[in-house]
């Protein structure tokens, strides 16, 4: 297995992704044409100092999930994608894992929705990638490392986000998470990514054990709905949130949009501007 080379075709691969292309502001200090390392930790869910000993051969052993990752990030080939991969030593996801590719009709949606808050999740309801709207209305993606990406778990074991809730929603919102994964579960019985999340779930979360090992209805909570935005510099922001489900892909699309002509259309509206001018900085 040849480490240094996956290193070296990550490098070369993101120093050929022109910023713009992944919905990056170019700046005009910027010398390289490529990615930042940086930039490319940041899109795909990394850290920088993991990357760049990727990059430089020093981590010798990606899990598959860091090379989905960077093939998703650098927006590459299927053709590609298979090649990194056999450079990292493991073969390409089958259809027994949770897909977690995002294809380039769903790519060229969320690039064209460059206005409007979108997120795309996998079936276990963890990020797989944010547009710049999203990281101005929800704060910037990119910090979100490990777990932390998963939706379930910002839930139930960590810093939730800025949605506001009242405890009965909070409670049926967790319900009716739980019960999708356990349709995932289902779904993906050999998915091993999966039952590490449900056992980590399980271990810190005593109310998500509950809910894990309980044979109830299926619970009845309308995920798209509208939801108050509690934004730190423009204040609450009243958005309706539609999920989309791609189910050829087995991927979610979370879409927040306001009332065209209200308060809070203006309110989102500055809410990404301000987003915008934080990243150019």
């Amino acid at each position: 297995m040849e480490h240094s080379e996956f290193g070296r075709t990550v490098r070369r691969w993101r120093e050929r992704v022109p910023p713009e292309a992944v919905g990056l502001p170019t700046g005009s200090r910027r010398r390289a044409a490529g990615l930042r390392r940086e930039e490319l930790a940041g899109l795909a869910g990394i850290s920088t100092d993991y990357l760049t000993r990727l990059e430089q051969g020093r981590a010798t052993s990606p899990s598959s999930q860091v090379v989905e990752a960077l093939a998703r990030a650098l927006r590459i080939s299927d053709t590609e994608r298979a090649h990194l991969f056999a450079l990292s030593g493991h073969s390409a996801p089958g259809p027994d894992m949770v897909p977690s590719r995002i294809t380039v009709g769903v790519q060229r949606l969320l690039d064209r929705l460059a206005d409007t808050p979108v997120a795309v999740y996998d079936a276990t309801w963890t990020l797989i990638a944010a547009n710049a709207p999203y990281d101005a209305l929800m704060g910037e993606t990119a910090r979100w490392q490990g777990l932390d990406r998963n939706a379930l778990w910002r839930n139930f074991v960590g810093p939730g986000n800025r949605v506001v809730h009242t405890p009965e929603q909070k409670a049926a919102l967790q319900a009716s998470q739980v019960a999708d994964l356990r349709r995932t579960a289902a779904r993906y019985p050999a998915d091993r990514s999966l039952r590490r999340l449900v056992q980590e779930l399980s271990t810190h979360s005593p109310r998500f054990a509950r809910l894990w090992e309980r044979d109830d209805p299926e619970p009845q909570y309308d995920e798209s709905k509208r939801k108050v935005v509690d934004h730190p510099t423009v204040g609450p922001i009243t958005l309706d949130c539609d999920v989309l489900f791609v189910a050829t892909d087995d991927v979610r699309l979370m879409v927040y949009t306001a009332e065209p002509g209200t308060g809070d259309a203006e309110r989102l509206a500055l809410a990404v501007v301000l987003g915008n001018q934080q990243l150019v900085e």
